[in-house]
Protein backbone atom coordinates (compact mmCIF):
# COMPACT_ATOMS: atom_id res chain seq x y z
CA UNK A 1 0.00 0.00 0.00
CA UNK A 2 1.50 3.41 -0.74
CA UNK A 3 1.96 5.71 1.54
CA UNK A 4 2.09 10.15 1.10
CA UNK A 5 5.89 11.20 0.68
CA UNK A 6 6.95 12.57 4.25
CA UNK A 7 10.53 14.07 4.05
CA UNK A 8 10.54 15.21 7.45
CA UNK A 9 10.02 11.47 8.52
CA UNK A 10 12.48 10.01 6.26
CA UNK A 11 14.87 12.38 7.10
CA UNK A 12 14.24 11.94 10.70
CA UNK A 13 15.12 8.06 9.98
CA UNK A 14 17.91 8.31 7.56
CA UNK A 15 19.73 11.82 8.58
CA UNK A 16 21.99 11.25 5.71
CA UNK A 17 19.61 11.66 2.97
CA UNK A 18 19.33 15.02 3.62
CA UNK A 19 22.46 15.59 1.56
CA UNK A 20 21.03 14.71 -1.37
CA UNK A 21 20.38 17.12 -4.24
CA UNK A 22 16.41 18.48 -4.28
CA UNK A 23 17.44 17.63 -8.10
CA UNK A 24 18.55 14.17 -7.60
CA UNK A 25 16.44 13.32 -4.46
CA UNK A 26 13.14 13.93 -7.11
CA UNK A 27 14.67 12.02 -9.93
CA UNK A 28 15.21 9.05 -7.95
CA UNK A 29 11.07 8.57 -7.46
CA UNK A 30 10.74 8.41 -4.19
CA UNK A 31 8.16 6.26 -2.51
CA UNK A 32 7.26 4.99 0.62
CA UNK A 33 5.16 1.84 0.40
CA UNK A 34 3.63 0.00 3.42
CA UNK A 35 3.56 -4.33 3.50
CA UNK A 36 1.58 -6.30 6.24
CA UNK A 37 3.62 -9.06 8.23
CA UNK A 38 4.92 -12.06 6.28
CA UNK A 39 4.49 -9.86 2.92
CA UNK A 40 7.89 -10.53 0.63
CA UNK A 41 8.67 -7.02 -0.19
CA UNK A 42 12.06 -6.87 -2.13
CA UNK A 43 13.35 -9.73 -4.63
CA UNK A 44 15.58 -10.51 -7.74
CA UNK A 45 12.87 -8.41 -9.92
CA UNK A 46 12.51 -5.36 -7.65
CA UNK A 47 16.55 -5.04 -6.84
CA UNK A 48 17.03 -5.13 -10.88
CA UNK A 49 15.45 -0.73 -10.91
CA UNK A 50 14.84 0.01 -6.82
CA UNK A 51 16.67 -0.03 -3.52
CA UNK A 52 14.39 0.53 -0.39
CA UNK A 53 15.45 1.54 3.01
CA UNK A 54 13.77 0.37 6.29
CA UNK A 55 11.23 3.21 7.55
CA UNK A 56 9.42 1.63 10.45
CA UNK A 57 9.01 -2.20 11.31
CA UNK A 58 11.45 -5.62 10.96
CA UNK A 59 12.12 -7.67 7.59
CA UNK A 60 14.19 -10.93 7.14
CA UNK A 61 17.07 -10.92 4.83
CA UNK A 62 16.97 -14.09 3.41
CA UNK A 63 19.38 -16.26 1.36
CA UNK A 64 17.70 -18.40 -1.76
CA UNK A 65 19.72 -21.75 -2.24
CA UNK A 66 19.91 -23.58 -5.59
CA UNK A 67 17.17 -25.90 -4.95
CA UNK A 68 15.04 -23.18 -3.80
CA UNK A 69 14.95 -23.19 -0.15
CA UNK A 70 15.67 -20.05 2.08
CA UNK A 71 17.79 -19.62 5.28
CA UNK A 72 17.84 -16.54 7.06
CA UNK A 73 21.35 -14.10 7.08
CA UNK A 74 20.36 -11.84 9.54
CA UNK A 75 17.63 -8.82 10.44
CA UNK A 76 16.89 -5.51 9.12
CA UNK A 77 15.72 -2.88 11.36
CA UNK A 78 14.22 0.68 11.10
CA UNK A 79 16.94 2.73 9.82
CA UNK A 80 18.78 0.16 8.22
CA UNK A 81 20.00 -0.66 4.77
CA UNK A 82 20.51 -4.28 3.23
CA UNK A 83 23.73 -5.21 2.98
CA UNK A 84 23.35 -7.45 0.15
CA UNK A 85 21.41 -4.61 -1.65
CA UNK A 86 24.22 -2.72 -2.03
CA UNK A 87 27.06 -5.18 -2.68
CA UNK A 88 24.68 -6.74 -5.38
CA UNK A 89 24.23 -3.14 -6.59
CA UNK A 90 27.79 -2.13 -6.75
CA UNK A 91 28.96 -5.20 -7.93
CA UNK A 92 26.73 -5.23 -10.94
CA UNK A 93 25.31 -9.00 -9.71
CA UNK A 94 21.87 -10.14 -9.52
CA UNK A 95 20.43 -9.93 -5.94
CA UNK A 96 20.55 -13.81 -4.43
CA UNK A 97 18.19 -13.47 -1.71
CA UNK A 98 14.83 -12.09 -0.17
CA UNK A 99 13.31 -9.17 1.94
CA UNK A 100 10.72 -10.36 4.17
CA UNK A 101 8.53 -8.37 6.13
CA UNK A 102 8.24 -9.97 9.98
CA UNK A 103 6.23 -6.84 11.51
CA UNK A 104 4.51 -4.48 9.32
CA UNK A 105 6.97 -2.55 7.44
CA UNK A 106 6.94 0.79 5.71
CA UNK A 107 9.68 1.30 3.49
CA UNK A 108 11.58 3.85 1.31
CA UNK A 109 11.70 2.70 -2.33
CA UNK A 110 14.23 4.95 -4.55
CA UNK A 111 15.73 4.00 -8.36
CA UNK A 112 18.81 1.96 -7.63
CA UNK A 113 21.16 4.22 -9.86
CA UNK A 114 19.94 7.10 -8.21
CA UNK A 115 21.05 5.46 -5.07
CA UNK A 116 24.23 4.25 -6.29
CA UNK A 117 25.02 7.25 -7.50
CA UNK A 118 24.32 9.11 -4.22
CA UNK A 119 26.89 5.95 -2.56
CA UNK A 120 29.93 6.99 -4.74
CA UNK A 121 29.48 10.86 -5.07
CA UNK A 122 27.97 11.71 -1.68
CA UNK A 123 30.61 11.04 1.24
CA UNK A 124 28.05 11.81 3.76
CA UNK A 125 26.11 8.99 1.90
CA UNK A 126 28.54 6.28 1.75
CA UNK A 127 30.25 6.83 5.58
CA UNK A 128 27.25 6.16 6.87
CA UNK A 129 25.83 3.29 3.95
CA UNK A 130 29.28 1.54 4.88
CA UNK A 131 29.00 2.20 8.36
CA UNK A 132 26.06 0.26 8.26
CA UNK A 133 27.67 -2.63 6.64
CA UNK A 134 30.45 -2.76 8.84
CA UNK A 135 27.39 -3.60 11.51
CA UNK A 136 25.10 -6.06 9.65
CA UNK A 137 28.58 -7.86 9.23
CA UNK A 138 29.17 -8.08 12.98
CA UNK A 139 25.71 -8.38 14.19
CA UNK A 140 25.22 -11.41 11.53
CA UNK A 141 28.71 -13.10 12.76
CA UNK A 142 26.95 -12.62 16.10
CA UNK A 143 24.06 -14.32 14.96
CA UNK A 144 26.44 -17.42 13.41
CA UNK A 145 28.22 -17.80 16.78
CA UNK A 146 24.77 -17.66 18.74
CA UNK A 147 23.81 -20.62 16.22
CA UNK A 148 26.65 -23.01 17.63
CA UNK A 149 27.18 -22.06 20.86
CA UNK A 150 24.10 -20.81 22.44
CA UNK A 151 21.76 -24.27 23.60
CA UNK A 152 18.92 -24.56 21.29
CA UNK A 153 16.30 -23.97 24.21
CA UNK A 154 18.18 -21.02 24.83
CA UNK A 155 17.88 -19.49 20.90
CA UNK A 156 14.69 -20.20 20.61
CA UNK A 157 13.81 -18.37 23.59
CA UNK A 158 15.45 -15.53 22.33
CA UNK A 159 13.82 -15.32 18.84
CA UNK A 160 10.26 -15.99 20.59
CA UNK A 161 10.94 -12.73 23.04
CA UNK A 162 12.93 -10.33 20.64
CA UNK A 163 9.75 -9.27 18.86
CA UNK A 164 6.89 -9.63 21.54
CA UNK A 165 6.32 -8.07 24.81
CA UNK A 166 3.98 -8.45 28.23
CA UNK A 167 1.71 -5.86 26.49
CA UNK A 168 1.47 -7.52 22.84
CA UNK A 169 2.12 -11.60 23.56
CA UNK A 170 1.43 -12.88 20.08
CA UNK A 171 3.89 -13.63 17.45
CA UNK A 172 2.68 -14.35 14.25
CA UNK A 173 5.09 -17.30 12.58
CA UNK A 174 5.55 -20.49 11.16
CA UNK A 175 7.35 -23.25 13.21
CA UNK A 176 9.79 -23.37 9.77
CA UNK A 177 10.30 -19.54 10.14
CA UNK A 178 11.56 -19.77 13.87
CA UNK A 179 13.75 -22.83 12.64
CA UNK A 180 15.70 -20.81 9.89
CA UNK A 181 16.16 -18.19 12.31
CA UNK A 182 17.73 -20.04 15.16
CA UNK A 183 19.25 -22.85 12.83
CA UNK A 184 17.43 -25.97 13.44
CA UNK A 185 14.87 -27.95 11.71
CA UNK A 186 10.69 -27.26 11.93
CA UNK A 187 10.40 -30.64 13.82
CA UNK A 188 12.83 -29.35 16.43
CA UNK A 189 11.19 -26.57 16.86
CA UNK A 190 7.62 -28.29 17.05
CA UNK A 191 9.05 -30.32 19.49
CA UNK A 192 10.17 -27.93 22.00
CA UNK A 193 7.15 -25.59 21.43
CA UNK A 194 5.06 -28.78 22.32
CA UNK A 195 6.71 -29.17 25.45
CA UNK A 196 6.65 -25.46 26.29
CA UNK A 197 3.16 -25.15 25.60
CA UNK A 198 2.69 -28.79 28.15
CA UNK A 199 4.31 -26.20 30.61
CA UNK A 200 2.10 -23.43 30.24
CA UNK A 201 4.51 -21.16 28.75
CA UNK A 202 3.54 -20.58 25.33
CA UNK A 203 0.15 -21.35 23.36
CA UNK A 204 0.83 -22.39 19.66
CA UNK A 205 -1.65 -22.48 16.41
CA UNK A 206 -1.15 -22.54 12.88
CA UNK A 207 1.20 -19.86 11.92
CA UNK A 208 1.46 -18.15 15.78
CA UNK A 209 2.69 -18.28 18.94
CA UNK A 210 1.68 -16.46 21.88
CA UNK A 211 4.01 -16.11 25.49
CA UNK A 212 2.32 -17.01 28.23
CA UNK A 213 4.93 -16.78 30.77
CA UNK A 214 7.46 -14.64 29.62
CA UNK A 215 9.60 -15.25 32.82
CA UNK A 216 10.10 -19.09 32.00
CA UNK A 217 11.15 -18.04 28.94
CA UNK A 218 13.45 -15.58 29.91
CA UNK A 219 15.20 -17.91 32.31
CA UNK A 220 16.00 -20.02 29.28
CA UNK A 221 18.75 -17.41 28.47
CA UNK A 222 20.90 -17.97 30.98
CA UNK A 223 23.21 -14.96 32.35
Amino acid sequence: MSSALNDSHIFEVFPFLQSVPHAEWTAAQPKVLTYPAHARVFQKNEAANYAVLLLRGTMRITLIGEDGSESLLTLLSAGEVCSLMVLCGLSGRDYPGSLIAETEVEVLLVSKSGFLSWIQMQPTIRTAIFGGLLDGIVRTSQMLQAKYNEPLEARLAKALLRTTSSANPMLQITHQMLANEIGSAREVVSRVLKRYQSKGWVETGRGWVQIIDRGRLEAQLGD
